[in-house]
């Protein structure tokens, strides 16, 4: 049992013109099945990225007070397990507004993330497949988030555009934040608790636009990789992203 401090950002449970399609809070005591896959396994992620994401309850689990949580532990030199969860087949969504309540882990070589790719990824390669970044963060900048949107020729490098946005005097591990997008046929829109940060729009994309077809969610924790760089004898372990709830608004 691991006591969560729940205090941090509220965002509103409605919106007006919209309503409530999807939502885990995370109340039962595991994981929902009918929503949720475990990815499993090493080799990189195509990023160079050092841990094994596994299906154990030490890397993933639902704690009281309704959290789901994602642990990323170290287990030997070098050697780091973590968890990565999607909902491909089973929850995916077509435009929308997306809120994810969230507490983020840090430390230098600490990647955890909250997104979505083209659920015809299997059939569209990544990134012809589209992939929409709601909430990136690097372990060593804990204060920063970033929102990006992908897109590009199956299985070439891919072309993005993205916004950042960056706390005032704390980090994103000291309280939980809402990140959103609010996304429609034209664009897409990044919000850290209800501030919008970046506007992706779809005459900015060249090429095939990806992003009026269904997208599925990944929660995940990285460690290591191109983009953070590896942990370091700074890094402190066990890391944790700590979810609140998953909600999408139609």
């Amino acid at each position: 049992y691991l006591p969560i401090d729940s205090s941090g950002y509220i965002a509103p449970s409605n919106y007006d013109g919209y309503s409530l399609k999807w939502s885990d809070e995370f109340n039962e005591p595991v994981l929902d099945k009918n929503s949720w896959n475990y990815e499993t396994g090493a080799g990189g992620w195509g990023n160079n990225e050092l841990e094994n994401y596994t299906n154990s309850i030490k890397n993933s689990f639902i704690t009281k007070g309704g959290f789901l949580v994602i642990e990323a532990r170290q287990d030997g030199t070098n050697s780091y397990t973590s968890a990565r969860l999607q909902t491909m087949g089973k929850r995916e969504f077509t435009h929308g507004r997306m809120d994810i309540r969230a507490k983020l882990p840090k430390g230098k070589g600490i990647w955890p993330a909250i997104w979505m790719l083209g659920a015809d990824i299997a059939t569209t390669p990544w990134p012809a497949s589209g992939e929409i970044d709601i909430m990136e963060l690097l372990g060593h900048e804990p204060g920063k988030v970033y929102g990006t949107m992908h897109w590009g020729i199956a299985n070439q490098g891919s072309t993005h555009i993205g916004g950042d946005y960056t706390l005032s005097g704390e980090d994103f591990s000291q309280k939980f934040h809402v990140f959103s997008i609010v996304w429609d046929s034209t664009k897409i829109e990044w919000y850290v608790d209800d501030n919008k940060y970046f506007t992706g729009s779809k005459s900015q994309v060249n090429g095939d636009y990806p992003f009026d077809k269904p997208f599925f969610f990944i929660l995940n924790v990285a460690v290591g990789g191109n983009w953070p760089g590896n942990p370091d004898n700074t890094t402190v372990f066990p890391q944790r992203m700590i979810v609140d709830y998953v909600r999408v608004f139609q």
